[in-house]
């Protein structure tokens, strides 16, 4: 059996992209340097669709290790730790704390 790899390089136009998507200001060297390390973890992830997994049993994690969850409870503050989360609190409007919006 004959093995091909494909190497596959990213250009400049998709790196810029992939960055601009990301909210990453490159400079041309990172985009060199990072470029050339995306195109060789896409490389890699080509060189992984060619191993025959037909009969492996698709695994989350190998451990046994499972969740441990606990009930959401709500507990009501009394007058004293409202008041004291509201004084350490930089801003507040009435009985809130005031952030910053998050969202663009």
């Amino acid at each position: 059996m004959v093995q091909v790899i494909l190497f596959m390089m990213l250009s400049k136009q998709e790196i810029q992209h992939i960055a601009k998507l990301a909210r990453l200001d490159l400079t041309d060297d990172e985009l060199k340097k990072y470029g050339s390390q995306l195109s060789d973890v896409l490389n890699y992830i080509d060189q992984l669709k060619e191993v025959n997994v037909k009969d492996v049993e698709p695994t989350a994690q190998i451990t046994g290790l499972e969740n441990v969850l606990r009930e959401d409870v709500v507990k009501d503050w009394d007058k004293k730790e409202v008041e004291q989360a509201l004084a350490d609190a930089p801003e507040k409007e009435g009985r809130f704390i005031k952030v910053k919006r998050v969202i663009e």
